[in-house]
């Protein structure tokens, strides 16, 4: 049973998003007695958003589902930097045109979960270049930097780990921690904001913005973050062969977004279903308790209901009906991902090693290679094993496609254009 008080401190405890807070009890406190505000930053470095970003959007759409005021920051002045952050290297700097390609790009993934607007709890969306584009220098030195400690700031993992193995941190990237701290304070200027989330790896990013704000304001600030998540394998979570789960349709299909949901192993199924759907927590510990043959039906609930949160319900129930076309019935559903090729490549032949790879099946030709010899890979349903079989146009079926699966459930279209 959760000690917390507040319909958000319990909500989030329950679900698994927890993991470290500045000031557990006096959040909890602050978020039962008033609409508090919050918000997660999120740098432009991608034209999407990908799945990794998912924990954070979620605790957004419970922190307004609770009753408070969710904000999303868009970091189009800190991405100009690079969040040293994970890194082992210097990020590559983006020109101004590319960040705000990016910057409309992601923007509107936010309005699937959150409701923008002007009320009391609407969210809002702000951009730190809107601050730190104007900044004086010698301003900014003499106000924010005095209160930063270096010995303070060498401790924290995203400079200290960098300085252990001598890699390079240059020092934009050493200044990324003081205008993360300053946007804090500039955001609760702006809003009244007192809270700051994210992941574990921002925590010291965070923390410094929690006692800059103590420095330059009367307020109490607040940090909370979720843990870094990685599937029962120990993989990071969204890190893929075929490459990173985008949130925007137009990089990543509804159905193979629905399928990576559908392929989470066992002992994912419940941590899945608690973080990234908003089923009741009863009906989760039902579907958790499944085993065996059953525990894909679970799947398929984790599947169906992450994709309608992000696409849409209608999107959601076709994918999975393209799946059990596919999959149950051996069909060449029109929903399966397709990938074009040229008509006079296929009438001369192309090798199923190379093309195991452009359909993004496998990562390489030895992956592609160990799959045929170890029985996982079918072409038009029929098991293949000869790593020198070319696919040729005798190899289209009645749709005008030539189907490649990769075990049970991974299935692309190639059709000749």
């Amino acid at each position: 049973m959760s000690a917390y008080k507040s319909d958000f401190m319990k909500t989030l405890d329950e679900r698994g998003f927890l993991h470290q807070l500045s000031d557990a009890e006096g959040l909890d406190k602050l978020c039962a007695e008033e609409t508090v505000t919050a918000y997660i930053g999120f740098d432009c470095t991608a034209t999407s958003l990908h799945v990794g970003s998912l924990v954070q959007i979620m605790m957004l759409y419970w922190f307004q589902k609770t009753g408070h005021r969710p904000i999303t920051l868009m970091g189009g002045g800190t991405t100009r930097v690079g969040d040293p952050t994970g890194k082992d290297e210097s990020r590559k700097v983006l020109t101004d045109e590319i960040i705000e390609t990016n910057k409309a790009g992601i923007k509107h993934v936010f309005e699937k979960f959150l409701t923008f607007g002007d009320g009391p709890n609407d969210a809002l969306m702000m951009d730190n270049s809107d601050w730190l584009m104007k900044l004086n220098y010698l301003d900014f030195l003499r106000d924010v930097g005095r209160h930063f400690s270096v010995n303070q700031m060498i401790q924290r993992d995203s400079v200290k780990l960098r300085l252990e193995r001598e890699q390079h941190l240059s020092f934009l990237e050493f200044n990324y921690m003081l205008l993360q701290g300053y946007d804090f304070v500039e955001i609760y200027n702006r809003t009244g904001c007192r809270l700051q989330m994210g992941g574990s790896d921002q925590w010291g990013n965070i923390l410094s913005g929690v006692d800059l704000g103590r420095r330059m304001t009367e307020s109490n600030f607040f940090a909370l973050t979720t843990p870094l998540l990685t599937t029962a394998s120990g993989t990071k979570m969204g890190k893929t062969a075929a490459g990173a789960i985008w949130l925007n349709a137009d990089m990543l299909s509804p159905y193979d977004y629905w399928q990576f949901w559908r392929n989470t192993e066992d002992s994912d199924v419940e941590k899945f279903l608690k973080l990234f759907t908003v089923l009741p927590m009863d009906e989760i510990k039902r579907l958790g308790a499944f085993t065996g043959v059953e525990i894909n039906d679970a799947k398929k609930v984790l599947a169906t209901e992450a994709t309608a949160l992000l696409h849409g319900r209608q999107a959601a129930e076709d994918a999975a009906e393209t799946a059990r076309k596919a999959f149950d019935e051996g069909e060449n559903a029109a929903g399966l991902p397709t990938i074009e090729v040229p008509r006079a490549d296929l009438e001369a032949g192309i090798g199923v090693l190379g093309l195991y790879v452009t359909a993004g099946l496998c990562s390489s030709n030895g992956e592609t290679r160990r799959n045929l010899k170890g029985g996982g890979v079918r072409i038009n349903d029929k098991a293949e094993q000869d790593h020198t079989r070319m696919i040729i146009a005798a190899d289209l079926t009645e749709d005008g496609v030539v189907k490649l699966s990769l075990g049970k459930k991974k299935h692309v279209l190639i059709k000749p254009v």
